[in-house]
C-alpha cells in the first residue's frame, strides 16, 4: 500500500451515472446520488468484486480469466469532455455517451492523475484510481445515435483525454455537488519507465 499525500487539489462531482445490467450499448443514465460499495454501485453493469478479463489484459491473461475488478467506476473530467467536443466540432460530449459513472470538475490533466491516486469526499468515500482508460468505439457508437456522421471523430479527439477508471477503498455515499479531494502516491516515476515501454 503507498504512503499518500492529501494535495490541495479538489474536485466537484458535477455529474454521476449508472450503466444498468438491463441497457442497450454503453450509455448510462444520470443520478443524482448512489452508494459505493466494495463491489461498486448496485445495479451498474461493471459492478462486483471481480470480473471477467478484458481484451486490454490479454498480454497477462486470456479473456474471460476471473480477475479483480478495478474498473467499477469511470470518471471523466468536466474540462476534458469540453475539450473532446471541441476537437470535435460539436456544442458538447454528454457523460452519459461515454458509460461514465463521475464526472469531476476542477483537477487539471486529470486522465494523468498517477495510478493509485485517491479520490476521497467528505463523507469519507474513497475511490482509487487504477489508470487512465483508453478511448475506443464503443462511446462512438453512442453519439452516432444523436448526432450521425460524427461518432468516428470521438477516438481521436478523446486521445488523453478518457479520463480514469477506478475502484472503492472505502464505502460510502456519493451524491452530485461532492468535493473530491485528490491524493497521490509519494513516490516518485520509475526511473526506467521510458525503456520499459520501448519493449
Amino acid at each position: 500500500m503507498p504512503a499518500l499525500i492529501p494535495t490541495d487539489f479538489k474536485g466537484t462531482v458535477t455529474w454521476l451515472g449508472l450503466v444498468g445490467e438491463e441497457r442497450e450499448g454503453v450509455r448510462s443514465a444520470a443520478k443524482p446520488e448512489m452508494f459505493a460499495s466494495f463491489a461498486g454501485a448496485e445495479g451498474e453493469i461493471h459492478s462486483g468484486l471481480t470480473r471477467p478479463s478484458c481484451v486490454r489484459v490479454t498480454t497477462q491473461y486470456p479473456e474471460g480469466t476471473e480477475i479483480a475488478n478495478v474498473r467499477q467506476f469511470t470518471i471523466v473530467s468536466a474540462e476534458e469532455l469540453a475539450a473532446i467536443a471541441e476537437k470535435m466540432e460539436i456544442d458538447e460530449v454528454k457523460p452519459e455517451w461515454l458509460g461514465a459513472s463521475i464526472v469531476i470538475e476542477g483537477i487539471p490533466d486529470f486522465t494523468h492523475v498517477p495510478p493509485s491516486a485517491r479520490l476521497q469526499n467528505e463523507a469519507g468515500t474513497c475511490l482509487v484510481i487504477d489508470m487512465h482508460n483508453r478511448p475506443c468505439i464503443f462511446p462512438a457508437k453512442e453519439i452516432e445515435k444523436d448526432h450521425p456522421g460524427f461518432g468516428k471523430r470521438f477516438k481521436p479527439a478523446a486521445e488523453g483525454r478518457r479520463g480514469v477508471t477506478a475502484w472503492v477503498e472505502r464505502e460510502g455515499p456519493l451524491a452530485v455537488g461532492d468535493v473530491m479531494r485528490l491524493h497521490v502516491p509519494d513516490q516518485r516515476t520509475w526511473s526506467l519507465l521510458d525503456e520499459a515501454r520501448q519493449g
